[in-house]
């Protein structure tokens, strides 16, 4: 099933860290949709739940250097 999060992350502070985030979470197999926001904290997420799960996904932001929740 195709799920639709809006994460808040902290620590983003420019286009850099947005690149950084979208890379790390677009390459993995599931994953639609990665729309990261450093004004806003937000990463919009599109993916699907048989293949990731959730909590796998906020690790690679924390495994990045940010604080995701």
């Amino acid at each position: 099933m195709i799920e639709n999060k809006v994460l808040t992350v902290s620590g983003m502070k420019c286009g850099g860290c947005e690149a950084n985030i979208t890379a790390k979470l677009s390459v993995i197999p599931g994953v639609y949709s990665v729309i990261a926001d450093h004004k806003a904290s937000t990463v919009t997420l599109q993916y699907d739940e048989a293949q990731i799960q959730l909590e796998s996904l906020i690790k690679v932001i924390t495994d990045a250097g940010f604080t995701a929740n």
